[in-house]
C-alpha cells in the first residue's frame, strides 16, 4: 500500500537512506575528519567554538580570510538533523579562503533531543549572531552567503527564505545574500512518513512551518542547487522541484548535477579553492552581492 505518491514504506525508506544505498559513507565521514583536523591544524587565526546562544551546542567555528571586509560563507553540515558536527566540514575553509572569503562552520542541536523547530532556531541564531559580530574578525555582514549539505542543503534554504526583520529587531531583509544546497531536501513530508522520523519526529505542522517549499519568498536572491547524479529518483525530485520553485518566482535559479558522483562524495572537492563546485558558489555569491548591494 503506497505512502506516499507511489511508494510503499520500503520503497519510501530505500529512496532516502543514503547510507545504505551508499555504503562507504564512513570512510567519507573519516576523511572529513582527517581534512577538518588538519585545516584547524593549519589556521592560527581560527576562532573555534564560538558561542552564539547559551546552549552549548550553540558555537561556531569561524576561518578569517586576510584583509578586512571579506565576504562570509557559512556552511551547514549535514547528517539528517541527527547526526555530525561542524569538526566534520572544517576542510570547506581551504576551497574558499584562498580566494578571500571568510569561511563560518556552525553546530546545532541534534534530533531527538532537539525537534526541527529548535534546529531552525538554532541556525537563525548562529546567522544574526555572525551578522552582528562579523566585524569582530574582518567579515562583512553585508556580503554572507550560505552553503548546505543534505540537511544542510534544507536549512541554508530556510536561512535564504527568513523574514529576517521579524525574526530578530535590528536585522536586515537581506541578511543572507544566496545560497547554495547540494543534495537537499526541500519537502519534509517524505521525511516524516520515512523511517528517519523514528528520530525526528516531524509533526504535520513542523512539516508546513519547515519545507522550505511551503515557504514564502522574502528576498530576490539567487540559489545554486547541486545534486549528484548518482542520488535517488526522491533526492533529484526534491532538488528538481526547489528548481522550478524559485524559477518560478521569477528568480535566479541554477541546477547542476556532476555526474559520476554521489551523496557523499559530491561534497570531497569542497576543499580545493579550484574546483567546479567552488567556482560555481563563487559565480553565485558575485551575482548575488552585485544585486543585493544596501
Amino acid at each position: 500500500m503506497p505512502v506516499y505518491r507511489n511508494f510503499s514504506q520500503a520503497e519510501l525508506d530505500a529512496e532516502y537512506n543514503n547510507r545504505a544505498r551508499f555504503p562507504n559513507f564512513d570512510d567519507h565521514f573519516a576523511a572529513w575528519e582527517r581534512w577538518s583536523e588538519a585545516t584547524r591544524a593549519r589556521h592560527s587565526s581560527a576562532i573555534i567554538d564560538d558561542a552564539f546562544g547559551p546552549d552549548p551546542n550553540e558555537r561556531i567555528d569561524i576561518f578569517p580570510a586576510a584583509g578586512d571586509g571579506c565576504p562570509i560563507y557559512v556552511f551547514i553540515h549535514g547528517g539528517y538533523w541527527y547526526s555530525l558536527d561542524k569538526r566534520n566540514y572544517s576542510y570547506t575553509a581551504d576551497g574558499m579562503n584562498p580566494h578571500g572569503i571568510a569561511t563560518v562552520v556552525n553546530n546545532f542541536g541534534l534530533a531527538p533531543e532537539y525537534d526541527m523547530d529548535q534546529i531552525v532556531e538554532h541556525n537563525r541564531a548562529a546567522l544574526a549572531h555572525i551578522w552582528r559580530t562579523a566585524h569582530q574578525w574582518g567579515g562583512d555582514c553585508n556580503r554572507i552567503y550560505v552553503g548546505g549539505h543534505s540537511a544542510g542543503g534544507h536549512l541554508a534554504a530556510m536561512l535564504l527564505m527568513t523574514d529576517w526583520p521579524r525574526y530578530q529587531a535590528g536585522l536586515p531583509a537581506g541578511l543572507v545574500r544566496g545560497a547554495c544546497a547540494i543534495g537537499g531536501i526541500f519537502d519534509l513530508e517524505p521525511i516524516r512518513l520515512s523511517f528517519l522520523n523514528q528520530k525526528l519526529y516531524l509533526t504535520e505542522q513542523q512539516v508546513a512551518v519547515h519545507s522550505p517549499l511551503q515557504q514564502k519568498i522574502e528576498i530576490d536572491a539567487p540559489m545554486l542547487l547541486i545534486i549528484a547524479e548518482d542520488e535517488s529518483p526522491e533526492f533529484h525530485r526534491q532538488t528538481d522541484e526547489m528548481h522550478e520553485f524559485w524559477s518560478r518566482h521569477g528568480l535566479v535559479s541554477e541546477k547542476q548535477v556532476p555526474s559520476g558522483l554521489d551523496h557523499f562524495d559530491v561534497v570531497n572537492k569542497l576543499g580545493d579553492p579550484n574546483c567546479p563546485l567552488v567556482a560555481a558558489q563563487l559565480r553565485h555569491m558575485a551575482l548575488a552581492f552585485r544585486a543585493n548591494t544596501p
